[in-house]
C-alpha cells in the first residue's frame, strides 16, 4: 500500500501518460485553522477525477468545477503554475467549509514532462530526501538533494517542496500481533518489513503489501541502516532475537524503537543491554519498553493499536507522559 503523496504523484503521472490534462494542486500556505497542512497534494484530470485532498471537500468541488468548465490551461494561467486562495472573507470561508478564520493558498501546476514526476517517484522509492523546486514563471522543475523534514517555502517565483523517504516500520517476529500491527501501519502509509528467522514459525505467514524476510534481525538492521523515518519494534519475547535488533536499532537514527514485554522483563532487558552489550544510558532512554500507550489492552489487535498510537505520537513529535501507568 502506497502513502498518499506517492499515490497522488503516481496517478498524476499515469493520467498524463494517457494524454489527459492534469492539474497538480499543492497546499502552499495556510492561515488560522485549516483542514489540510502545507504540502498536502491533490491531482485533478480534465474529466474531473481526483486523488488526494486539500480540504474537507468543498474546495475540491470548486476546483473540479473550474477544471472541467474552464480547462487546465485556463485554470493554470495559460499552461503555467498559478496561485489561488480560499477563505479570505468570512463568506468564502463559510461557502467552502473552512474553519472560522481559516485561509488556504494553493499552487495549481499543469502536469507535463517538465514536472519530472517519474524522477521524483524514483527518488522516493530509493529513499532519497528530495527538494522539488517549481519555477512559477515557467513551470520548470528542478530536483535536488534536500534535508529531511524541511519546511515548504513559497515566494514570488518558486515553490519549494520536500519529499522525504516514506516512513518505514521494521517488525521483528511474525505472528498475530505483527499481522495487526502491519495492517495498521499499512493503512497509515508506512512501508512494513517483518523479520522472523525461526523455523518453527509458520512458513505460510504473509500479509499483502508487507515484505517478509527470514534473515537474522541484526543482519537486517545493519543492512537497512535505519534512518530518521524508520521505526523498529520487537515482538518475539526471545532475547536472542529481540536483543539483536535492539542493539543496532538503538545506535541508529530510528525515530522509534520499541519492545513488548512486562515491566519486569523490560527492566531486565535494559540491564542486559547495558552490561553485556555496552549500550549507554542515553541510548537506552530511547527504548520504549514495554512498547505502547496504556489502554488496558488485552488482545493482539488492542496491543497493536497501543503500539501504533505511541509510534505515531513519536513520528509527530508528541512527547509521551512517562508518568502514566503501563
Amino acid at each position: 500500500m502506497e502513502d498518499l503523496d506517492t499515490r497522488v504523484l503516481r496517478t498524476a503521472h499515469e493520467w498524463q501518460g494517457q494524454g489527459l490534462p492534469v492539474v497538480l494542486v499543492t497546499v502552499a500556505r495556510t492561515w488560522g485553522s485549516s483542514p489540510r497542512p502545507p504540502g498536502s497534494l491533490m491531482a485533478i484530470n480534465a474529466q474531473g477525477h481526483t486523488v488526494g485532498s486539500v480540504s474537507g471537500g468543498c474546495i475540491e468541488d470548486d476546483l473540479i468545477h473550474r477544471v472541467r468548465e474552464e480547462g487546465v490551461e485556463a485554470v493554470c494561467a495559460g499552461g503555467r503554475p498559478s496561485t489561488l486562495r480560499y477563505g479570505i472573507s468570512a463568506d468564502q470561508a463559510h461557502r467552502f467549509g473552512l474553519p472560522c478564520g481559516g485561509t488556504v493558498e494553493l499552487v495549481l501546476e499543469p502536469v507535463s514532462e517538465r514536472s519530472q514526476l517519474p524522477e521524483l517517484l524514483a527518488a522516493c522509492q530509493a529513499r532519497r530526501s528530495t527538494e522539488r523546486v517549481l519555477d512559477l514563471r515557467t513551470g520548470e522543475v528542478l530536483l535536488q538533494p534536500g534535508a529531511r523534514d524541511s519546511l515548504l517555502r513559497l515566494d514570488d517565483t518558486h515553490l519549494r517542496t520536500h519529499f522525504g523517504p516514506r516512513f518505514r516500520l521494521v517488525v521483528i517476529g511474525a505472528g498475530d500481533l505483527s499481522r495487526f500491527l502491519g495492517e495498521m501501519a499499512l493503512s497509515l502509509g508506512f512501508e512494513v518489513i517483518v523479520c522472523d528467522p525461526r523455523e518453527e514459525q509458520p512458513q505460510s505467514w504473509t500479509l499483502p503489501g508487507v515484505t517478509l524476510t527470514r534473515e537474522m534481525p541484526d543482519d537486517l538492521i545493519v543492512r537497512l541502516q535505519p534512518d530518521a523515518r524508520t521505526a523498529v519494534v520487537t515482538l518475539t519475547h526471545d532475547p536472542k532475537l529481540d536483543d539483536l535488533a535492539l542493539i543496532d536499532a538503538l545506535r541508529s537514527q530510528a525515530f522509534y524503537v520499541g519492545a513488548i514485554g512486562s515491566r519486569r522483563n523490560a527492566a531486565h532487558r535494559r540491564e542486559r543491554l547495558h552490561e553485556h552489550f555496552g549500550l549507554t544510558d542515553a541510548q537506552l532512554q530511547r527504548l520504549h519498553g514495554p512498547a505502547g500507550v496504556y489502554i488496558g489492552s488485552k488482545t493482539p489487535a488492542e496491543i497493536a493499536l497501543s503500539i501504533m498510537a505511541e509510534l505515531v505520537a513519536a513520528k509527530n513529535g508528541v512527547i509521551a507522559d512517562a508518568s502514566r501507568p503501563r
